[in-house]
């Protein structure tokens, strides 16, 4: 299998239709409502079925699904005590794991998830780009005076306990159910050796994404590698190529959202895949040199004032992603 272009967000009949005049094929998504956690909090097979269904009506594939562990407010999801090692944590794991059989037996291979104790960070304004486009933008020095956290203080150790309690008791599930678990990293990473309001980020280094993925050897448990979450660790680019490797090379890339950034892990925009400081022709040919045969997929792009919804973007993205996959696999 090669590489393909896919695409990720919305689930909407209109979404989809676009999906297929941009000549995706795979997709991750994911609706808000009718999967059963209402009823259960947990996701029920039938249900996911009918969904993968639907998509696949339009032509396209449903190559994954992100669990609904987030990082938009850990409170805000249904298994907040999972990280909070409340006292539902085990009842919630449980309800994750029926969620992944569930999801197994729809026919759908791969879940994204996050770990995150905290939501993405980024300040509150937007910074200019070309052509009256705007760019997520993220400032330590402005994040770093935030208040306490309302689940603060969780130290690094506590985090960790946290994260390896979940990894050991979910892969064997996933591995059974024939189900790739992908976790993304914390965006962004944070100074080593500081906190944010009260708690750390032990996803947002390489060396902690390393340490992770040394929880458990299954083949099932790996990584929604975010190139752009990534580069944000990183003082270079060639870190950020090395990781590629590192990973990419250990097959647990499952997912990846190409993305680039223009700044320092401090201090940083979201940009189009061409204006940013990581070499996406160079980036594309070691996922290929590793080995990597999966979704590559546009993430937190610009947003411009006469494109509702950033679809002219995702349009750009997409082409531009499409493009760099046609010429990598034509090379000898």
């Amino acid at each position: 299998m090669a590489m393909h272009v896919g695409s990720q967000g919305l689930s909407s009949d209109e979404w989809l239709r676009f999906q297929v005049q941009m000549g995706v094929t795979y997709i991750d998504a994911s609706p808000g409502h009718g999967l059963g956690i209402e009823e259960t909090n947990c996701w029920q097979a039938d249900k996911l079925a009918r969904f993968r269904e639907h998509v696949e009506s339009f032509g396209l594939v449903l190559s994954a699904m992100h669990l609904p562990l987030h990082s938009g407010g850990i409170r805000d999801q249904p298994w907040p005590d999972i990280l909070l090692a409340g006292p539902n944590r085990d009842r919630e794991i449980d309800q994750v794991c029926q969620s992944i059989e569930a999801a197994g037996k729809a026919g759908i291979g791969t879940l994204l998830y996050n770990l995150a104790l905290v939501h993405v960070l980024r300040t509150p304004w937007r910074t200019p780009g070309r052509g009256g486009s705007t760019y997520s933008h993220y400032d330590w020095e402005v994040s770093k005076k935030d208040p306490l956290l309302p689940h603060a203080p969780v130290s690094e150790e506590e985090e960790w306990e946290r994260i390896e309690y979940f990894v050991e008791r979910v892969i064997p599930v996933a591995e059974s159910a024939g189900v790739r678990m992908g976790c993304h990293q914390h965006d962004p990473g944070i100074p080593a050796g500081e906190r944010y309001g009260g708690v750390t980020r032990v996803l947002g280094s390489i060396d902690g994404v390393k340490r992770f993925v040394a929880l458990n050897d299954s083949p099932y448990h790996g990584l929604n590698f975010c190139q752009g979450t990534i580069s944000e660790m990183c003082n270079s680019p060639e870190e950020v190529y090395d990781a590629i490797r590192y990973f990419g090379s250990r097959k647990r890339i499952f997912f990846v959202h190409f993305r680039n950034i223009r700044g320092t892990p401090t201090n940083f925009d979201e940009v189009y895949p061409d204006e940013g400081q990581i070499d996406f022709t160079k980036a594309i040919r070691i996922y290929k040199e590793v080995g990597y045969d999966g979704i590559l997929v546009p993430d937190h792009v610009p947003q411009a004032p006469d494109d509702p919804g950033s679809w002219r973007a995702h349009a750009f993205c997409l082409g531009y992603i499409k493009a760099l996959i046609a010429m990598v696999e034509s090379e000898a």
